[in-house]
């Protein structure tokens, strides 16, 4: 299957959005209180939330799209510090997770952080403990560095691992 993936541009925050409201509720539909899942819809991707996330806080989206330029999913990375990024968000529709994507949508973010960072330096990324993607996540490479429970606001935490990823420099 042909499928593309770009870089995201404020105008892509509808489609972000329209993404997460199927993305997101679907991982979490198990996992989260429907209270705390309105709550971190709102928090995490509202129109000023992903603006914010865009221009201020330096994430990075990146979109995938099937032929004929469907969306399928979106993934996100912020640098955190000098040899330090954050793996934000990688979700994709249900009917299109299992079939690699998900893995080309991390490429996608491994190749992001060596167009800005050729050093040795780490990929994070919360997965809460709960999700079946932690065995994902291992199976590309990444360990379980540390876990933690992390007050979000409103009385809700996320239960998570931190995982992470260590890249040698490149040569």
């Amino acid at each position: 299957m042909e499928y593309q993936i770009r870089r995201a541009e404020i105008g892509d925050i509808p489609l972000i959005r329209s993404l997460a409201d199927i993305c997101f509720r679907h991982t979490y539909r198990e996992i989260l209180s429907p209270e705390q899942m309105e709550y971190m819809m709102e928090w995490m991707y509202s129109s000023e939330s992903l603006y914010r996330q865009m221009q201020q806080d330096g994430h990075v989206y990146y979109l995938c799209f099937d032929e004929p330029n469907k969306p399928m999913g979106y993934v996100s990375v912020s640098r955190e510090s000098d040899d330090l990024f954050h793996l934000q968000k990688i979700y994709l529709l249900p009917e299109r997770q299992h079939g690699g994507l998900g893995r080309q949508l991390f490429q996608t973010v491994v190749n992001h952080v060596r167009s800005v960072h050729p050093g040795a330096c780490t990929i994070e990324l919360n997965v809460n403990r709960n999700n079946p993607a932690v065995g994902f996540y291992e199976h590309l490479g990444m360990h379980k560095a540390r876990q933690g429970d992390f007050e979000i606001g409103n009385g809700f935490y996320m239960n998570d691992y931190i995982m992470a990823i260590d890249l040698p420099q490149t040569k």
